[in-house]
């Protein structure tokens, strides 16, 4: 069973991505890269805010990989981004 501290977690991520997703349809906006980019930042402010002081469970240690699957993914959206600015006789 989960703990109480991780379902808090799984709460607050939640509801940053439903937030994200009415936020950004509502602006009208709404783009898989934004939703991605945004939930991104959602869950390293929510990884930040719960993390504990003194003792770290064992499925915070996990969050690394996600952590760090996220900002390759960040990365690739960055890199199309800027490709997609520049001129075509630059590359």
């Amino acid at each position: 069973m989960a703990t109480r501290r991780r379902q808090r977690f799984i709460y607050a991520q939640t509801a940053w991505m439903l937030a994200a997703v009415v936020g950004l349809a509502l602006l009208g906006a709404l783009s898989l890269e934004l939703f991605f980019v945004i939930s991104l930042i959602g869950f390293l402010v929510v990884v930040e805010l719960t993390a504990p002081f003194s003792v770290t469970p064992e499925w915070r240690s996990r969050l690394r990989w996600i952590i760090l699957v996220g900002l390759a993914g960040f990365a690739y959206v960055v890199v199309r981004r800027v490709l997609a600015i520049l001129p075509e006789g630059v590359l």
